[in-house]
């Protein structure tokens, strides 16, 4: 066995969370796998995890073998993509992160197309309201709104969506439609929770004038997936990126207030690395789902 037969066995161990669930997923048998574990542990002169019936643990010198191990296998997928290639089929691990409703409604459907466009490829979603970024959990790919903050990323802006406020229609007939966005004063606001920051301030386009109007209300969340549920629910008014409510206004579930003081707008950007050559399977994800949104 090489070096690198071994780093893929223990990453399958750790991964699995132990020897026999690993060995399921190898198609072997738990004593072959304890067998390969301690020569392993033999050859390296360290133990590399603490074991018993009931327990799997890392020793420190396990954890670091596992990250760095993990990161080599990593490289080598992408050297023979590269070379295998020629850049223009992706294969690998590819790791995309994206905002939890988008994620699941937009860019799901469209990482099992590209999956199925590449039969060398093995894709894997991260969905997330916490903000994530490229990088964090071993991502490729992050999918975020607007521009990100680190200058050693690389960004792309895909799409660019205008921002609604929208109500159910029971909302409406209990509470009134509000005719100008001061009436938001008023209403229950249904708000998005960024990294300890409240969203709590909206903008608005008033007698030509850009305005932000600060809204209060009994809901908060960090999950715009829920704060989907709950406008939809009746639970109060909420500001929606228009990709994530169009078929509800066009169904009639949501109505579109103040329509006439415009919104702002937000930018979806895919943030990754640098890197010369970028791996195929990165760069032609992003000008897939590039396309898609065009």
């Amino acid at each position: 066995m090489s070096r690198f037969d071994d780093l893929e066995l223990f990453g399958a161990i750790v991964d699995a969370g132990g020897i026999s669930a690993a060995a399921l997923a190898l198609g072997s048998s738990p004593p072959a796998v304890s067998r390969r574990l301690a020569a392993l542990e033999t050859r390296l002169g360290v133990r590399l995890a603490e074991r018993s019936a009931r327990r799997f643990r890392l020793t420190d010198e396990g954890t670091l073998y596992y990250a760095r191990g993990q990161g080599l296998l990593a490289d080598l997928r992408d050297a023979e993509a590269e070379v295998t290639t020629r850049g223009d089929i992706a294969r690998g691990l590819l790791k995309v992160g994206a905002p939890m409703e988008l994620g699941r409604r937009r860019i799901a459907p469209l990482l099992a197309d590209f999956a199925a466009l590449h039969p060398g490829l093995e894709v894997h979603l991260l969905l997330s309201d916490a903000g994530i970024e490229v990088g964090e959990e071993g991502l490729d790919v992050a999918l975020r709104f607007g521009r990100p903050a680190d200058p050693s990323l690389i960004a792309r802006r895909i799409a660019t969506v205008r921002r609604v406020v929208c109500a159910s229609p029971a909302y409406l007939a209990a509470r009134g439609t509000p005719e100008r966005p001061d009436d938001l004063t008023r209403h229950d606001c249904l708000r998005l929770a960024r990294r300890h920051r409240l969203l709590d301030e909206w903008r608005f386009r008033v007698e030509g004038e850009e305005r932000m109007i600060k809204v209060s209300g009994t809901l908060s969340s960090t999950s715009g997936d829920v704060l989907h549920g709950w406008v939809l629910a009746g639970k109060g008014l909420s500001l929606e990126a228009l990709w994530d409510v169009e078929e509800d206004l066009a169904a009639g579930r949501l109505v579109e207030c103040l329509a006439p003081f415009w919104c702002d707008t937000i930018d979806l950007f895919a943030t990754f690395l640098p890197g010369k050559p970028l791996p195929p399977r990165i760069r032609l994800f992003i000008d897939f789902i590039a396309a898609a949104f065009a």
